[in-house]
């Protein structure tokens, strides 16, 4: 079951985002990993800045979470993790569609650059990267992240950002 996450889900989806990042820790290097990956306050914070998550729920646990962020003309997917023992079973896949289904906006979503799995995952669901002197321009533009951050990450695109863009070209060419 796909529902929105109450404050009250705090820990829990701390608990998912920390077992789930667990992939980040062999390709990230120490400088960029931190353990736990995120901290209750950290994610306290993110909620403040406007991000809403939605969870997958199994047998009254929640096994998957997604945040949805509207910012300027954009929203953006933020912190996608399904537990460990529940990955590669279409959670991801499930909550990704739920969240596009809440928005006629165009979607951004950032990871890691070496996190090919991640990548690939967006990319089978439609998502195409962003070029990378453009991606550096958005992660500054929409994220709050460090510059060592921007340097190791992607930002791949729904269609409709490709869309978005081809008319602007095509209205500032006429």
């Amino acid at each position: 079951m796909i529902r929105q996450c109450r404050d009250s889900d705090l820990n829990a989806i701390c608990k998912v985002i920390n077992d789930g990042a667990r992939a980040y820790k062999e390709i990230l290097s120490e400088n960029m990993w931190k353990e736990p990956y995120m901290l209750l306050a950290e994610l306290q914070r993110e909620v403040d800045s406007g991000i809403r998550f939605w969870g997958y729920e199994e047998d009254g646990d929640l096994v998957g979470v997604m945040g949805i962020q509207p910012i300027q003309d954009i929203t953006l997917i933020r912190h996608a993790y399904v537990r460990t023992a529940n990955q590669n079973q279409g959670i991801g896949g499930k909550l990704l569609e739920s969240l596009r289904q809440q928005t006629a906006r165009p979607i951004l979503v950032g990871t890691w650059a070496s996190a090919v799995w991640a990548i690939s995952f967006y990319e089978k669901l439609g998502f195409r990267l962003i070029s990378q002197d453009e991606k550096d321009q958005l992660l500054r533009k929409y994220w709050s992240i460090s510059e060592r951050q921007i340097q190791n990450s992607v930002v791949l695109a729904s269609i409709q950002w490709f869309n978005k863009q081809t008319l602007r070209e095509s209205t500032n060419n006429s």
